[in-house]
């Protein structure tokens, strides 16, 4: 799984929703059909409602809350990383970075972590997460 895959799990939880990939049994079919008619399809269930979006800030504010650690995860990939329990050394921020398109300099770190933060609360903005605007920019 990737990092940032991990980091949104983390986030938003194993709330995925199971979705049948066949029926369980095949439907009732007639017992004496036709000639030259085909057998009807089974009828499409209505496709279901997304889910709520997943407030970022309120989860990861009570896992802040619970955490012994003052972590400053607003602004903060490596602090972040940590309150999710994921190691946040620099290699794996460099393969976040290379997961996320990162272009700029990796020797840079403080560049980096900085683009990391914006970039991850985008992503998962864009996965269905509720992130404040002023972590989007």
């Amino acid at each position: 799984m990737s990092i940032f895959g991990k980091i949104k799990d983390a986030i938003f939880g194993n709330k995925a929703e199971a979705r049948p990939t066949a029926p369980a049994s095949p439907p009732p079919a007639s017992r004496t059909p036709s000639a030259g008619t085909a057998p009807t399809a089974a009828p499409q269930k209505p496709a279901q409602a997304p889910a709520q979006p997943v407030d970022v800030e309120a989860v990861l504010g009570k896992m802040a809350a619970d955490n012994g650690q003052k972590l400053n995860w607003r602004t903060s990939i490596v602090d972040l990383m940590k309150l999710v329990g994921m190691d946040s050394s620099l290699e794996n921020r460099k393969e976040l970075a290379r997961e996320l398109g990162y272009t700029g300099d990796q020797g840079d770190s403080a560049a980096m972590n900085i683009w990391l933060h914006k970039r991850v609360m985008k992503e998962l903005a864009a996965h269905g997460g509720k992130v404040p605007a002023n972590m989007l920019d």
